[in-house]
């Protein structure tokens, strides 16, 4: 009986007020609980943002107190990790200083210096054997992001040859020790060299 009831009074209504009336009265309805959905889903999204944001900070905050704490730390090794550069440097450096005091000896017995063009070619090759070598062994280590073979100079190689050709052609004639003097000499000045490019 109810139902029957508001049936007619639908039927009386829409008599009264027609159709329009009532189609518009149900859009309203839709369209205001759509509209109040979406402000508070908006209101949500607004509120997570608001929320993402205030943890970005704080996690912000947190990266740069590691960001220092990384640096006081990295300060702290460097000197240690110099320490053991220059140290396993020295070593590279000091067994050059016999290869090349070994290739004096050799060339001064092995070739004919006369000719001076041809002798230089040959100390040029060896020393930059040598030179190439210790870069080899020089790239498994790194130094402030670079391998250490990026912080020696080619100019070593024409320094040392230097030495070498000096002491061959030496009016004073062969003297090991002399040579072993000199030879050390620039390798101490390589190592010098070496460890200003380190800093600088």
């Amino acid at each position: 009986m109810d139902t029957a009831n508001e049936a007619l009074q639908m039927a009386q209504g829409i008599s009264e007020y027609g159709i329009m009336i009532i189609i518009c009265a149900v859009f309203l309805l839709l369209s205001a609980s759509l509209m109040i959905a979406c402000f508070k889903w908006f209101k949500k999204s607004l509120d997570d943002l608001l929320k993402f944001t205030g943890e970005m900070g704080n996690l912000n905050s947190q990266l740069e107190e590691n960001n220092r704490v990384m640096e006081r730390i990295a300060e702290g090794l460097i000197p240690e990790t110099q320490l053991r550069i220059k140290n396993m440097s020295s070593a590279f450096f000091d067994l050059a200083v016999e290869k090349v005091c070994r290739i004096i000896k050799k060339v001064r017995s092995e070739n004919h210096i006369a000719d001076r063009e041809a002798t230089a070619e040959k100390i040029h090759t060896l020393l930059t054997n040598i030179h190439e070598d210790r870069n080899s062994r020089f790239d498994g280590f790194k130094y402030k992001g670079k391998s250490l073979s990026s912080y020696t100079n080619p100019e070593w190689i024409e320094w040392v040859s230097d030495v070498v050709e000096g002491e061959l052609y030496n009016e004073a004639g062969e003297n090991n020790g002399r040579a072993y003097t000199n030879v050390k000499a620039v390798y101490d000045n390589i190592k010098l060299d070496f460890y200003h490019r380190l800093n600088a």
